[in-house]
C-alpha cells in the first residue's frame, strides 16, 4: 500500500474552456521537458543511491502513470473491469491497482477484471489488495468517519438509536484541515460528555466496506482508535441508549463496524 499524506481540499469549479486549454497546455510541456528531466532523474537517482536511488524514481514514475491510467481510462474500465455497483475508476489520487483491489474486496470484478487481477497476482502475490490505497482524496463514493473504540470487560461501546435495530459506535466525520484527534475529541465531548486524554490515542486501523443504505459502489472508510477518557460518560436520551456488546452482538452492526468486531475478536480483545 502507497501512504501518502492526507490533504483535504474542494475542487473548485472550472471552466470546461479553461479545462482544455489546460490540457493541451499540458502535453506540450510534457513533449517539451519530459525527456531532458527522465534523464536527469535517472543519473540523480543513480549517483545519490546507487540502484536503489533508481529503484525509487522509477517506481514513483509508475505510480504517477497507473494515477494517470485510473483517470484517462476510467471510463473503458469501468465497463469492462466491474459489475455494476462496483467501485469506479477514476479518482485521481488513486492507481488502477487500489480500485482494482476494492472491487476484488467486493466481489464486483467481471470475469475480464478478475483475469487481470489474478495476472497480477501471479505477478506479485495479492497486488491488488495491497494496493488499496486509504489515503487517497476525499470523493463521492467514499465516506471518510473516525471511529473512538471503547472497551471494558471485553465488551464494545455503542449506541442503541431509538427506533432503530443497528448499534451505532461512538465516531465522527472527518473535517478538512483538522486533525483526527481534535476532530473525534470535539464529536465524543460533544455527544457523550466526556473528554478524551489525546496523550493516550492510539491508532487501530482503517476498515472499509459497502455503506449501508447507500447506493452500490458506496464505500464508508472508518479510522478507528482507541483512546483513554475522563469525565462520566452519558449521551442525550433522543439519541438512544449506551449499550456494551459482545461478539455475539455483530449481526446487528453495518457492514464496515462488522469488520471491526472481526478485528477486536481475532485480537481477543472482545468476548
Amino acid at each position: 500500500m502507497i501512504l501518502k499524506k492526507q490533504v483535504y481540499k474542494i475542487d473548485k469549479k472550472v471552466n470546461p474552456l479553461i479545462g482544455i486549454l489546460l490540457f493541451f497546455i499540458s502535453i506540450f510541456l510534457l513533449v517539451l521537458t519530459l525527456p531532458l528531466g527522465f534523464i536527469y532523474g535517472l543519473f540523480h537517482g543513480l549517483f545519490k543511491k546507487g540502484i536503489v536511488g533508481l529503484g525509487e524514481y522509477l517506481l514513483q514514475i509508475a505510480i504517477s502513470i497507473d494515477q494517470l491510467g485510473n483517470v484517462g481510462m476510467q471510463h473503458l474500465l469501468n465497463l469492462l473491469w466491474i459489475k455494476k455497483g462496483g467501485y469506479k475508476f477514476g479518482n485521481r489520487d488513486e492507481t488502477i491497482s487500489s480500485a482494482l483491489g476494492r472491487n476484488n474486496k467486493m466481489g464486483t470484478l467481471t470475469k475480464f477484471g478478475s483475469a487481470i487481477d489474478k495476472l497480477l497476482d501471479f505477478l506479485d502475490q495479492n497486488h491488488s489488495l495491497n494496493s488499496i490505497d486509504y489515503y487517497i482524496e476525499p470523493s463521492k463514493e467514499i465516506l471518510d468517519q473516525l471511529v473512538w473504540i471503547q472497551i471494558m470487560d471485553k465488551k464494545l461501546l455503542a449506541i442503541k438509536p431509538l427506533g432503530k435495530t443497528k448499534y451505532v459506535l461512538p465516531g465522527a466525520q472527518k473535517e478538512p484541515k483538522i486533525s483526527d484527534v481534535m476532530a473525534l475529541s470535539k464529536k465524543i465531548k460533544e455527544d457523550w460528555k466526556i473528554s478524551l486524554d489525546i496523550t493516550t490515542f492510539e491508532y487501530i486501523g482503517i476498515f472499509e466496506a459497502q455503506a449501508d443504505g447507500k447506493r452500490p459502489g458506496i464505500l464508508v472508510r472508518k479510522t478507528s482508535y482507541f483512546s483513554q477518557y475522563t469525565g462520566e460518560m452519558s449521551i442525550d436520551p433522543g439519541l438512544g441508549e449506551i449499550v456494551w456488546l459482545t461478539y455475539q452482538d455483530r449481526r446487528k452492526a453495518s457492514q464496515v463496524d462488522k469488520l471491526i468486531f472481526d478485528f477486536l475478536k481475532d485480537s481477543d480483545l472482545l468476548i
